[in-house]
């Protein structure tokens, strides 16, 4: 029984301490996308520059924990404008945190052109993680990103998240 009693208290004890993901369906009414995030999200459109290139990019995120899940889109005036598009959003958010790119690997068809990139940075002495999952289909851009302190960081929710990422 106290072998039991033991373990019961551990398991809360550990669960305490551990961030609560409250996962949320969330269907974007600005693109065609649907994902799940771990918490509340909320969204903003501002103007962003991609390289030469300027967007209205609306970001919808939850945080949890110090953790970022973010959806960011965009749509471009040129369906042969995304790959470039993608590839300047990757290296704006790895250069906002001062990371460098640990993984990198990108695919293209005749329909989509995708990225995906790990990269490790710091930002006070603390360890940062950036996983990101970018998609041009058509004339829309879209980034799909888990952002923050690396030991906050949990893979299993970062793979719920990402494999969550649907486009209609």
């Amino acid at each position: 029984m106290k072998k039991i009693s033991l373990a019961l208290l551990l398991a809360t004890a550990l669960s305490a301490c551990s961030p609560q993901y409250d996962w949320r369906d969330y269907r974007s009414t600005d693109a065609p996308y649907a994902v799940l995030f771990p918490g509340k999200p909320a969204s903003q459109t501002r103007s962003i520059q991609l390289d030469t290139l300027s967007v209205d990019m609306t970001m919808t995120a939850a945080e949890v924990d110090g953790v970022i899940f973010a959806v960011g889109s965009a749509q471009l005036p040129d369906a042969a404008q995304g790959p470039a598009a993608i590839a300047a959003m990757k290296t704006a958010l790895v250069n906002n945190i001062g990371a460098t790119v640990t993984s990198s690997k990108s695919s293209a068809d005749a329909r989509q052109a995708t990225l995906d990139v790990e990269a490790k940075g710091s930002q006070n002495g603390e360890a940062l993680r950036l996983i990101g999952h970018f998609i041009a289909r058509d004339k829309r851009i879209y980034q799909v990103i888990v952002m923050g302190r690396d030991q906050h960081i949990v893979q299993d929710q970062v793979e719920t998240y990402l494999s969550s990422f649907k486009l209609n």
